[in-house]
């Protein structure tokens, strides 16, 4: 494998790696390093919205708001590099904690981040990302995932 290719690989792993690190810290304007600005998202599987960043990052912090606690575990990413651009898919396992007047609630999210990445002058960035292969263990009863509107 070339540098060049090995280089790429790191800073994607990097880069999805930012990804997981902001949600977690609720640090939502960090992903503006991780998303292209016009970058797309389909998070409808796991019962999430669909559309553009700037629709995106503030149902990110809205649909977080509930969970004191998240932790996006995820693994090792399989990227195809194609040039200036590049795909990745990338397991998720998600303890999450919901925070509930009689008792925060912990279940688990697991899922697969299916990613279009583009290299840009400031580095590799997510242009598309969808989540594929979900389920969910111990889910909260009378719980609806924040929409959009």
């Amino acid at each position: 494998m070339e540098l060049r290719a090995l280089s790429d690989i790191v800073e994607i792993q990097q880069l999805l790696a930012a990804y997981v690190f902001a949600i977690d810290a609720k640090d939502f304007d960090a992903l503006d390093r991780v998303f292209t600005p016009d970058a797309t998202f389909d998070y409808s599987v796991t019962g999430g919205e669909t559309g553009d960043y700037a629709k995106i990052k503030p149902w990110l912090k809205k649909a977080l708001a509930p969970f004191p606690v998240t932790q996006h575990l995820i693994g090792l990413p399989l990227i195809r590099l194609n040039g200036d651009t590049a795909t990745a898919r990338t397991m998720l396992f998600n303890p999450m904690q919901l925070g509930r007047p009689e008792g925060d609630h912990l279940f688990f999210v697991g899922a697969t981040y299916v990613d279009d990445l583009v290299r840009t002058p400031e580095g590799w960035r997510i242009a598309r990302r969808a989540e594929a292969d979900p389920w969910v263990k111990d889910p909260p009863a009378n719980f609806t995932p924040e929409t959009a509107a």
